[in-house]
């Protein structure tokens, strides 16, 4: 392969996660005709990123086996659609979901090619047909602090072994949800829980990811402004 001009670093990013935008963002300062390499562990990428470069007339020169990763060759086209225009409209992507109301107290949501079902909020029970909004939202939280860990550690070669989190939450007051009674507030009082993370890297090196996955998550930055968050974390060796 040609000496390339520019590396960058996908880590364990898919061409339907920001890879491309990563991509973009590297070849931008190159001229047409200049080589940049691309790393990355996801092995989608290998059938994604050739039909990529044919659609936006960029060259795939091949790819090499690297150090636990794959190494990709794309020389820049000479005729290139602006890396703001793709950044602008990034920005502008809106996310969406519809929900039909079902049978009982569940519904259904849509959301792109997936559906699933939900349930009344106020239910104890410990097992229920559908989760509630309160169980998903609590997942969402979760989940995006779990895969926003991950994404971190990937486009920083930081080796994690296992991940796995526990969320608590309660109402201000459940009976007024309920209308048993008639003064106090429905909203979610509080969410603690636990983040346990292990991994062979120093404790110095994953907290610092810890404060970097909690400062670019869109769920835990937009919750803690209106509810107290108090996750510990926690190193397992």
């Amino acid at each position: 392969m040609e000496n390339p001009k520019a590396v960058c670093d996908g880590g364990d990013l898919d061409c339907g996660s920001g890879l491309l935008l990563i991509i973009k963002k590297a070849m931008d300062p190159l001229s047409g005709g200049e080589v940049l390499e691309v790393r990355s562990r996801e092995r989608t990428v290998a059938d994604d990123l050739p039909a990529w470069c044919r659609m936006v007339e960029h060259e795939f020169l091949g790819s090499q086996p690297g150090d636990n990763t794959t190494r990709y060759f794309i020389r820049k086209g000479s005729d290139q659609k602006e890396l703001a225009t793709d950044l602008e409209a990034a920005k502008g992507y809106q996310w969406n979901v519809r929900v039909q109301g079902e049978g009982g107290l569940t519904a259904k949501v849509h959301s792109r090619n997936h559906t699933f079902a939900i349930g009344q909020p106020a239910d104890f029970s410990p097992k229920v047909e559908a989760p509630s909004a309160i169980d998903y939202f609590l997942g969402a939280l979760a989940g995006d602090l779990t895969v926003g860990f991950k994404a971190q550690a990937s486009k920083r070669t930081i080796e994690i072994d296992d991940i796995e989190v526990s969320l608590k939450a309660g109402l201000e007051n459940v009976l007024f949800h309920l209308e048993i009674e008639n003064e106090g507030s429905p909203k979610v009082k509080e969410i603690t829980g636990t983040f346990y993370v292990s991994s062979p890297e120093a404790e110095d090196t994953l907290h610092a990811l810890w404060e970097t996955t909690l400062a670019h998550s869109p769920m835990y930055q937009t919750l803690k402004q209106s509810i107290e968050i108090k996750i510990q974390f926690s190193i397992v060796f």
